[in-house]
């Protein structure tokens, strides 16, 4: 009996990877991808293409496969017949845009994120890449410009948000530094970013009460919306005397938005303050505000106001997990 076995088990061996179907092979690949186990993901990628050769995912996932083993050359061979397809998706610019900014082909990567974005206008990943690139390079009115653009092309896309808040801190915008970045943290709550940007936006409002002004460089006039933005938050510039803490900031806050909301025929209808307000209601601002500013100021003090609001802040952090926050088109008012 055992001399037919191995030859069944050879046989189930050998025919097995044909029952697969391209989906199943390529989670097997990017399962590989992930452990940085390239040769093995090559292979598997390879199954992939023997059944499906014009597979668009599957070429993408070699060419990048190859980026992130470093084989660079590699990979700009395998993604540049993808550019021209007609069925050439973002990733397909964003996997090209990659390779050759880490290869410091500036003129190409321009090239091609211009085509991308003259075939895919509202991506917000292109204007972001492309925004970071002209960072790079120097030419900051152009990226702020690119993140601007993506804000208002894709505004529930994260990535401009994140550079827009930096760029404008740094230029020392009192107000575009604190709405992109509290939009941000909302539409990316768990990540390394989030943490940089809950340290920035403590920073910004501590700039808001600070009498001397302004803005570094890239002044922009000053808009409708900045100015009620900056007003109604100069309304508690009293309490900000005890300085800019979680506690102090959780009633100039709280007070701002009920003014805010208290505005007559308030032409500038806005998710996140709509967030706020609804957080409010439901008995969830503290907690959130906590989440927001108390890892920044002090971790001790952060940590045992959890302890002692073990039952609200679990509710806070459900409502936050279950909860999609997403902003709209037409409310972007800079």
């Amino acid at each position: 009996m055992h001399k037919y076995l191995l030859p069944i088990l050879l046989f189930c061996f050998l025919t097995s990877p044909a029952q697969q179907t391209v989906e199943q092979l390529r989670e097997t690949a990017i399962s590989f991808q992930r452990q940085e186990d390239f040769t093995n993901t090559f292979m598997v990628l390879g199954r992939a293409l023997e059944l499906s050769p014009q597979n668009l995912t599957i070429l993408k996932d070699v060419a990048y496969t190859y980026y992130l083993a470093g084989d660079f050359k590699r990979a700009e061979d395998r993604i540049a017949p993808l550019l021209a397809r007609e069925d050439a998706d973002v990733q397909v610019f964003q996997i090209a845009g990659n390779i050759h900014k880490i290869l410091e082909q500036w003129k190409q990567a321009e090239k091609i994120y211009k085509k991308g974005l003259i075939k895919f206008p509202a991506s917000g990943p292109l204007c972001s890449e492309y925004g970071e690139m002209m960072w790079n390079l120097s030419r900051p009115e152009e990226a702020i410009n690119l993140w601007e653009r993506g804000i208002v092309a894709d505004p529930s896309y994260s990535g401009n948000y994140y550079h827009a808040a930096k760029f404008y801190f740094s230029a020392a915008d009192k107000a575009r530094s604190i709405v992109y970045g509290e939009i941000f943290v909302n539409l990316e709550s768990y990540s390394a970013r989030t943490s940089e940007v809950k340290m920035l936006l403590i920073e910004s409002y501590k700039r808001v009460f600070i009498a001397s002004d302004a803005k570094q460089y890239f002044i922009k006039k000053t808009t409708e919306f900045e100015s009620r933005f900056i007003e109604i938050l100069m309304r508690q510039s009293s309490l900000a005397v005890h300085g800019i803490t979680p506690e102090t900031l959780l009633v100039i806050r709280s007070r701002f938005l009920l003014d805010w909301f208290n505005i007559p025929n308030n032409p500038f209808p806005f998710e996140l303050f709509s967030h706020m307000q609804n957080l409010m209601r439901e008995g969830m601002f503290e907690a959130y505000n906590e989440w927001l500013f108390g890892p920044s100021t002090d971790i001790n003090a952060y940590q045992n106001w959890i302890k002692t609001h073990e039952v609200g802040y679990k509710r806070f952090q459900e409502y936050q997990r279950n909860r999609l926050f997403r902003m709209p088109d037409g409310q972007h008012y800079f």
